[in-house]
């Protein structure tokens, strides 16, 4: 039963990594594409590419989700496995939900809330102190400061160019965009393939097949190929929510926000070890970026809708990951 549960595990773990790439794939190269410094289809083998990468180049956020999030020592190995498996539907489902309508939830959220309610669900504890220091905190604390940065940078860079001939300058930050959008890919590898990661590490410690600190390579090699595959496939609902519905983005703009974004993401995964939601540091920089137009050149209506989804996102997935908890356990014991 626990090999078959492992398994199953593992499977969810990559198909939840699979549709993180694409609902996520907007953050990476909406901008890019809706400025048109790159095609759709160079934009999104670029952008595969590129998270590949990121997912191989650091484990810190993966460790947090395997030891930070829930207590899993004096459960036994079955009830640990469920857990695991409950909380990935959880996340799967609020996945696929706010992609349908198109919002730019947090996938990273959606996994965390998902790992709380079945949790919860199970009896387990809960690592309530390091969840608001390494997720509640940075879900507020990433969107400001990628809001306020990409303003200040964007104010800064339209006095840098205020006498500069407008078409030159917007070729120039078209070929800029090329850069910035990967630069913003490989943060988007680097944060959101290593929480599947964490996800399969978890599984395999509770039954003594991987030992701490150690995520074996084909973990992070299946990790990186199951997200590089979802980026790729696409995502376009939520890529004309961030490319236009927020505000019409020129390159200049465009730039910075992803500039921005790479920044953060960087900064919480080196330094704070914390996995931030790619979508919010996205979002909340294009936000920045274009209020330096005027406050009302940003659809505050879709940002209000965007902000509910946010809100809704760890609740929602912890519900569902406990209901399907209570539906599956009795079953699998």
């Amino acid at each position: 039963m626990e090999l078959a549960l492992v398994v199953l595990v593992v499977a969810l773990a990559l198909g939840f990594d699979y549709t993180n790439g694409f609902h996520d794939a907007a953050n990476a190269i909406a901008t890019s594409v809706s400025t048109r410094a790159l095609t759709p289809r160079a934009a999104l083998i670029m952008a595969a590419v590129m998270n590949f990468a990121g997912a191989l180049l650091g484990t810190e956020v993966a460790e947090t989700i395997a030891n930070s999030i829930v207590d899993l020592q004096d459960a036994s190995s079955h009830t640990a496995l469920v857990v695991v498996l409950c909380a990935l539907v959880g996340a799967i489902a609020w996945n696929l939900i706010t992609w349908w309508l198109g919002l730019p939830s947090s996938s990273t959220h959606a996994l965390i809330g998902g790992l709380v309610g079945a949790g919860l669900a199970g009896g387990l504890g809960i690592y309530g102190s390091a969840i608001v220091d390494k997720v509640v905190l940075p879900m507020v604390i990433s969107p400001v400061v990628g809001f306020g940065l990409s303003f200040f940078v964007m104010v800064g860079v339209l006095w840098i160019v205020r006498n500069s001939a407008p078409s030159r300058t917007t070729r120039r930050f078209r070929l800029a965009q090329t850069a910035s959008a990967a630069a913003m890919a490989l943060g988007h590898g680097l944060q959101d393939a290593q929480k599947t990661m964490g996800v399969i590490f978890l599984a395999l410690l509770t039954v003594g097949w991987a030992s701490p600190g150690e995520i074996p390579l084909w973990v992070k090699l299946a990790s990186a190929a199951a997200i590089s595959a979802g980026t790729y496939s696409g995502g376009w609902r939520i890529m004309r929510t961030l490319g236009r519905k927020i505000i019409e983005l020129d390159p200049a703009r465009g730039f910075v926000a992803e500039s921005v974004s790479a920044i953060v993401l960087y900064v919480n995964a080196f330094v704070l070890h914390a996995p931030v939601s790619t979508t919010h540091t996205i979002t909340s920089a294009i936000m920045g970026v274009g209020a330096t137009k005027r406050l009302s050149a940003v659809r505050w209506g879709v940002a209000k809708n965007i902000a509910i989804a946010w809100v809704l996102t760890i609740p929602a997935a912890a519900a569902v990951a406990a209901i399907v908890y209570w539906i599956l356990s009795p079953i699998l014991t």
